[in-house]
């Protein structure tokens, strides 16, 4: 070959060709491998859900008496059939602000209490010989027994309501709060003094990032025994609320809406807690899988 015609190949840059973006059914099948699991459970529970409905169904259309009774109880399509009705309905929809208002005023006073209070007893010996001999003996006594001593304590029933629901999540944020400190590996906090942390930076730095996932579990189990303390509460001192609203239905006879009422609580105690575990997961990048 001619030293011409070597220069003029060695002159004329390599092109690659144009690549081609990936196709959609690509990016779908890409997408499925990554959220395989999440679907997997979102059809599971699909199907749970199903079930479920099927045999309340089956049950209350023959009336089965096999132990439990299910004569009186309503079927799935008379509760829809009141869904329908309540949804339209203004004073239904008061009922559940209401309780919303109430569990998210008791269980945030509960959470800026208990989990300082909680850190504080986990690190310093004293507060926790102090707090914790009076919080032991007050913690099993059920919300529904401080009924008659939060209605002496507080003027009005809205106060007293309040106060047994920041009872009801307390208990469970002080101690899980509590318990998380105690499982803070004492060689973290050695190694922060040793590179000369003082005891601010150790409290921020190693025990609370340490006690996140204990606090998160308290306050999950916390808004759990919220709502049943606001439903006892309301059901006995309440005039609006949703556990009001189920236990009026039951004086009525309205078997319908007393399904309703239930159910409505088990939503709304769903939807709080899944909120505090999206919470807990921006919190926490570290701790998703």
């Amino acid at each position: 070959m001619s030293a011409s015609a070597i220069a003029e190949t060695t002159s004329v840059p390599a092109t690659t060709p144009p690549v081609a973006p990936p196709s959609f059914s690509t990016l779908a099948l890409r997408w499925y491998r990554l959220n395989r699991d999440g679907l997997r459970a979102i059809a599971i529970g699909i199907v749970s859900l199903a079930a479920f409905l099927l045999v309340w169904h089956l049950l209350t259309t023959y009336r089965v008496v096999f132990f439990v009774r299910f004569t009186n109880v309503p079927s799935p399509l008379a509760v829809y059939a009141s869904f329908t009705k309540a949804i339209h309905d203004p004073k239904f929809l008061m009922h559940i602000v209401l309780s919303c208002r109430r569990i998210f005023i008791g269980f945030s006073l509960a959470a800026i209490v208990g989990v300082p209070l909680g850190l504080i007893m986990g690190r310093f010996k004293l507060a926790h010989e102090i707090i914790f001999p009076v919080a032991e003996v007050l913690r099993p006594i059920p919300a529904i027994a401080w009924v008659p001593m939060a209605i002496m304590l507080w003027p009005t029933n809205e106060q007293s309501i309040v106060y047994i629901t920041f009872l009801g999540s307390f208990f469970p944020i002080l101690v899980n709060t509590l318990h998380g400190m105690s499982l803070v590996d004492p060689v973290l906090v050695r190694a922060a003094q040793c590179l000369g942390a003082r005891e601010r930076s150790i409290f921020r730095e190693v025990y609370f990032p340490a006690s996140l996932p204990h606090i998160f579990t308290g306050l999950t189990v916390g808004m759990g025994v919220a709502w049943v303390s606001l439903i006892a509460a309301e059901m006995i001192s309440g005039q609006y609320g949703i556990g009001y609203f189920t236990w009026e239905a039951y004086s009525l006879v309205q078997y319908a809406d007393i399904a309703l009422g239930m159910i409505a609580i088990g939503v709304l105690g769903l939807g709080s807690s899944m909120l505090i575990r999206g919470a807990g997961r921006l919190v926490m990048p570290w701790r998703l899988k």
